[in-house]
Formats: C-alpha cells, sequence, structure tokens
C-alpha cells in the first residue's frame, strides 16, 4: 500500500500527518483551525486519498504556522507515499465549478516545485481565516511535494466558493495524478529516468 505518516515537531506546531494515496477519501483533520479543517476535508474526499492530520499550533500567534506546516507535511507525505513514482499517471488536471467559482488545477509530479497561482479573492477573511493562506498552503504543498501546479480561477464572487474550488480542483487533479496507469506497467512516467 502507498502509505505515510509524518510527525513534524517544531517551536511553532506538532503536527502527525497520514495519507493512504490508494484510500477512499476518508478523513479525520483537527488542526484547530475550523476553515482549514473544512478544506483539508474537501482535499481528502475528492481525491479519494485518505488523510488523518493532527495539529497543536501557535493560533495565539495567528493560523499562518498551522497552515504552512501542515502543507510541508502533506507534502512530504506524499513523496514518501509515492516512492519511486513508477507506474503512475503523473499528470493531472481538472476544471471545477462550484456555484459562482470556475477555478482550474493542473499538476505534475515532476520533483520540480513550482507554484503558478492566479486567484484572487474579494475579501481577506472567510469568517477568522485569512484567504492568503490558502496561497501559503498550496506552495508549501508545491514546494515539499516536488509538485509542479497551477490554480486559475476563472471565475468566482464569492471568497468561501473561489477556495473550496481551488482545493477541490486541485485534490481531483491530484487524483489522477498518483493514480497507477495500467498501460504503463512498471515504467516512469518520464524519459530522463527519473523523477
Amino acid at each position: 500500500m502507498r502509505q505515510a505518516k509524518i510527525i513534524r515537531n517544531t517551536a511553532e506546531t506538532q503536527i502527525e500527518l497520514e495519507v493512504n494515496l490508494d484510500g477512499t477519501g476518508v478523513y479525520h483533520n483537527q488542526t484547530g483551525v475550523g476553515f482549514f479543517d473544512h478544506m483539508l476535508d474537501q482535499l481528502s474526499r475528492h481525491s479519494l486519498i485518505d488523510l488523518r492530520v493532527t495539529v497543536q499550533g501557535d493560533l495565539h500567534v495567528d493560523d499562518h504556522h498551522t497552515v504552512e506546516d501542515t502543507g510541508i507535511a502533506l507534502g512530504q507525505a506524499l513523496v514518501q507515499a509515492l516512492g519511486d513514482k513508477k507506474g503512475i499517471r503523473r499528470y493531472g488536471s481538472f476544471l471545477l465549478a462550484m456555484d459562482d467559482a470556475l477555478v482550474r488545477a493542473a499538476l505534475d509530479l515532476s520533483a520540480r516545485p513550482y507554484l503558478v497561482w492566479n486567484v484572487d479573492f474579494p475579501t481577506a477573511k472567510i469568517g477568522s481565516f485569512d484567504t492568503e493562506l490558502v496561497r501559503e498552503f498550496f506552495q508549501a504543498l508545491s514546494t515539499h511535494g516536488g509538485i509542479t501546479l497551477h490554480v486559475d480561477a476563472l471565475h468566482g464572487i464569492n471568497s468561501h466558493h473561489i477556495a473550496e474550488a481551488s482545493f477541490k480542483a486541485v485534490a481531483r487533479a491530484l487524483r489522477e495524478a498518483v493514480e497507477p496507469d495500467p498501460r504503463m506497467g512498471d515504467a516512469l512516467p518520464s524519459t530522463k529516468g527519473a523523477l
């Protein structure tokens, strides 16, 4: 099974995170940040990656370290669970509509981290959650997961919908990319011989 467990302890956060790439989208996420938990739930359900996250963070400062460090740990877990990446599809993309929001995500599990983020939020907060932290999460995920990731919000007037559509679009793209390709067999999806 393609599974991983990451324990990451710093002066700012203590994180325990588990993934199962061959799951069914079962999740149990407790970061102390309600909206972020909701987004992680969406990421798990729509990628079909089982995800369990427990975070004790310095929320008395703000949500930043909790969100960013969770992205770091999730990226590390994906790298560990994917192993040598033989037989996977490698690429994924999805165009997701959610009410007023339309978000496109495309990614490559290339081991070359790069984030292109064309997502604007009409408000600075969703409840008490800073909307700028959505980008911070995906930046950390991209960097530590070795993912080339493009996210483009094509439409949207509601910040909650834009954020949720972003997580769901990335989830569906990730689902496609990590899946075994029956035509690849045990081959590496690269002409360079390494990913």
